[in-house]
């Protein structure tokens, strides 16, 4: 029987990625385009980080989802979890529509389909639920299951090249969204699904292995180690294998290698964290890491307008220097973060009400 052991590391560097998603998001829309200047040391190093954000987040959803759903699993108790999780997805996709919708618009009569496109929320949650799937077809066979989740995350970024500039013309709109930008979608499942299993995977071996002997050390040794060898040897990886096989799709991979680099990143972040878990138990930073749709929530309303069309964008889109913007990023993190802890319940408020509504559908 595997007692209860939260990651405390976990909620550390989904807190990490948040408030780097918020300063990115916000420096991102209003930074004048003059000072995007590459060779700037200061630029390139935000930029980087910017980078590794959505990784990160899409990384956590599936690490932190599938070592709940096994340790449910566990105590053959995993209904209830995947119920919830379902409901949870749902949400999730729902939540990411409505922040797009402009309803001062609608009530104008104008309408269009900008919010329809795709973004973070709709990845993680259709991501969630194909981890349910593969959850429900694989739980009897522990090791199978693994061996599924790391080769579908190796297979979504390897054949990146097949889909990069995908374009389903006849595909119904709403569908095509979750697949190909062409529409505007900011993300699209493949190849995001990828980061999700890549973390499911992980939550495998943790639930595994959490209690053994040194299992920490090992564990922080590994993420540095293969994330070191993926940031920097990936696409020389994928070059020999292209060499020995003559399959021109990894010579395509590394010649245009984010994917496996940006989970390098992300590893050597889980290491960072993990390695000073200790110091983040119950401290400030875990309780932000546990707040983040409410904090996704309200830094969109603030600063792209949802419902209204007003938020910041509107009025300082593109034309703050670096001074200002550094110094209203700041302000807006701290804004948001205290709007998230001390005035909102957003999140679940609505999803009790959501759920009210299902249960309530169910009795009649």
């Amino acid at each position: 029987m595997h007692k209860t052991n939260r990651l405390y590391f976990i909620d550390a560097v989904r807190a990490f990625a948040i408030l780097m998603m918020l300063q990115g998001h916000f420096i991102d829309t209003l930074l004048n385009p003059i000072y995007r200047d590459n060779t700037n040391i200061a630029y390139s190093v935000w930029l980087y980080f910017r980078g590794i954000t959505a990784p990160v987040f899409f990384t956590i959803s599936g690490l932190v989802f599938t070592y709940l759903l096994l340790k449910a699993y566990a105590k053959n108790d995993d209904k209830p979890r995947i119920k919830k999780g379902l409901l949870r997805s749902l949400f999730l996709i729902f939540t990411g529509y409505v922040l797009r919708i402009n309803f001062l618009s609608w009530l104008s009569g104008e309408f269009n389909t900008n919010f329809l496109v795709v973004d973070v929320l709709q990845c993680i949650g259709l991501s969630l639920i194909l981890l349910i799937g593969l959850h429900v077809l694989l739980r009897k066979y522990s090791y199978l299951f693994s061996v599924v989740l790391f080769t579908i995350g190796f297979l979504c970024f390897l054949t990146e090249p097949l889909y990069r500039d995908l374009s389903l013309t006849n595909t119904p709109f709403v569908l095509a969204n979750y697949f190909s930008k062409s529409n505007g979608s900011v993300f699209t499942i493949l190849p995001w699904f990828g980061y999700s299993a890549f973390g499911a995977f992980t939550a495998t071996v943790f639930f595994r292995h959490v209690h053994r002997y040194k299992f920490k050390l090992l564990t922080i040794v590994v993420f540095f180690m293969v994330g070191y060898f993926l940031i920097y040897h990936s696409s020389w990886f994928l070059n020999k294998l292209f060499y020995i096989s003559g399959i021109e799709l990894f010579y395509q991979s590394a010649n245009y290698n984010y994917l496996f680099t940006r989970f390098g990143n992300v590893l050597v972040l889980f290491g960072l964290f993990y390695s000073l878990e200790r110091f983040l138990k119950a401290s400030f930073i875990t309780k932000i890491g546990q707040k983040t749709l409410s904090i996704y929530v309200f830094h969109f309303i603030l600063l792209f307008g949802s419902f209204t069309g007003y938020g910041l964008k509107r009025y300082l889109s593109k034309i703050l220097n670096p001074q200002e913007a550094v110094i209203g990023a700041l302000l807006f993190v701290m804004f948001v973060c205290i709007i998230a802890f001390y005035y909102a319940k957003t999140n679940a408020f609505l999803y009790s009400k959501i759920k009210f509504l299902i249960d309530k559908v169910k009795s009649n």
